[in-house]
Parts: C-alpha cells; sequence; structure tokens
C-alpha cells in the first residue's frame, strides 16, 4: 500500500516479501515501510527481482518519481 495515498498497490507472494526484504533498507527489525524511486526500481530490476513484482511496484509509482509502500 502507498502509504501517502493509502492505496492498495497489490498482493505479493513470500518470494517477492523476500526479496524486497532483502534488498531495500530497512530502519529496524520490524520495519515494514520501504521507500521507492526511480532509481530503486532499476536497481530492483538489476537485481532479478519478479517481473510481476517490479509491474506492480511501477503501476502503483504511476508518475510520481518516488513512494513510501508498506506491506501487511
Amino acid at each position: 500500500m502507498r502509504i501517502d495515498t493509502g492505496a492498495e498497490i497489490g498482493t505479493i507472494n513470500d518470494k517477492q516479501l523476500a526479496f524486497l526484504v532483502e534488498q531495500l533498507e530497512e530502519e529496524h527489525e520490524e520495519d515494514q515501510d520501504y521507500y521507492i524511486d526511480r532509481e530503486t526500481l532499476e536497481l530492483l530490476s538489476d537485481n532479478g527481482a519478479d517481473p510481476e513484482l517490479l509491474a506492480m511496484l511501477e503501476k502503483g509509482m504511476g508518475d510520481d518519481e518516488e513512494m513510501d509502500i508498506a506491506w501487511e
């Protein structure tokens, strides 16, 4: 979900979540939110992100250059 708008981005599977947790910086052990920008999407792609995950994040970002997301 996008934190700024509260809009649902989509549902991810455990493997996709594990990839995001591995790739993105967490501020603490129980952190469940992430900052994503266009550069982050490129980095995720370069590091082998699932194409469905990338497409969902790109769609969620829309025309914006960045977004904060959270998972539940």
